[in-house]
C-alpha cells in the first residue's frame, strides 16, 4: 500500500439489529440487493503495515472472514453499546497468532468490558484460550495509531458521550445525536468524513437524514458517507439518487482510499 494512503472498509453500515431485522416483512428488510443487506456497524483502517478496527460488534467474526483480514494492530472503541464490542472473544485467533491485542477506549468502556468480559481481564488461574490485552485509555487528547495521530472528539447518543476519531484528513463519527461546537470544530478542513445517519424521520439518540446532510453541509467535506443505518433510510439505490453531490450511503464491503 502506498505510503500516507488511507484504504478503509466499511465492515458493516447497519444499526443495532442489522438488516434484514429477524422476522421482519419490511420491504428493505426482505430486498435481494447486497447494498440493502447490512451488518452492525464497524470499519477497518489500513495503511502502510498497520490494520486496526474501529469498533468490534457481534458480526467481527463475519466481518473478518469476508474481508479476509490477516492481522491487526487493534481495536479503537467509541462506545460500550451492544453492536459495538460484544464481538471481542472473537479476536482469539488474531491473539493464538500475534499475541496481545491492543485496544483503545475511554475508562468508562474498559470498565464495561472488564465487567462483560471478565475472564479475559483476570490475572489469575485465568482460562488458557482467553485473549489478553494491552488496554490503552482514550482521553480527550491526541494519541497514536501505529504512525498516524488520531484526534478524538466527543458527540453525544443522546446523552452518552461517545468518541469520533480524525485521522488527518479522513474522520469517522458513528452513534452521534449531539455535536458540540468546539468539537465540530475540530473536523473543519477534513476532506472525507463518515457520519452516522439512521433513518428519514427523527430519531432521539442518532442523527436523521436531515440533520447529516446539515452536518455535511457545514463542514464541507470533498465526500462524505453515512452509515449505522437502519431499514427505515429506506432501499439503497433509491435514497442514494436523492442525495446532495458528494454525499453517499456506504454499504458493507465498500472500500475508499483518502
Amino acid at each position: 500500500m502506498k505510503n500516507n494512503v488511507l484504504k478503509v472498509t466499511f465492515l458493516g453500515t447497519g444499526t443495532s439489529q442489522g438488516i434484514p431485522i429477524i422476522g421482519s416483512d419490511h420491504p428493505v428488510c426482505l430486498s435481494d440487493n447486497p447494498k440493502d443487506k447490512r451488518l452492525r456497524v464497524s470499519a477497518l483502517l489500513e495503511w502502510e503495515d498497520y490494520t486496526y478496527v474501529i469498533d468490534c460488534g457481534p458480526d467481527f467474526r463475519q466481518q473478518m472472514l469476508a474481508n479476509n483480514v490477516k492481522k491487526i494492530d487493534g481495536i479503537v472503541y467509541t462506545h460500550e453499546h451492544n453492536d459495538h464490542v460484544i464481538g471481542l472473544d472473537d479476536i482469539r485467533p488474531f491473539y493464538f497468532r500475534q499475541g496481545n491485542i491492543s485496544i483503545y477506549c475511554h475508562e468508562r468502556v474498559l470498565k464495561n468490558l472488564k465487567h462483560r468480559f471478565q475472564y479475559v481481564f483476570e490475572t489469575e488461574n485465568k482460562y488458557p484460550g482467553a485473549p489478553t490485552l494491552d488496554t490503552h485509555i482514550i482521553n480527550d487528547d491526541p494519541f497514536t495509531l501505529g504512525n498516524k495521530k488520531v484526534i478524538p472528539m466527543n458527540v453525544y447518543h443522546p446523552e452518552l458521550q461517545v468518541y469520533g476519531f480524525r485521522f488527518g484528513d479522513f474522520a469517522y463519527v458513528t452513534d452521534a445525536k449531539i455535536i458540540p461546537q468546539k468539537e465540530l470544530d475540530k473536523l473543519k478542513g477534513v476532506k472525507t468524513l463518515v457520519l452516522n445517519a439512521l433513518r428519514k424521520e427523527e430519531h432521539i439518540s442518532h442523527l436523521n437524514l436531515e440533520q447529516a446532510i446539515d452536518v455535511v453541509n457545514y463542514l464541507k467535506p470533498e465526500k462524505a458517507y453515512f452509515t449505522h443505518l437502519s431499514h427505515h433510510m429506506g432501499f439503497h439505490d433509491e435514497v442514494e439518487k436523492e442525495l446532495p453531490e458528494g454525499i453517499h450511503l456506504a454499504y458493507d464491503n465498500l472500500q475508499i482510499e483518502v
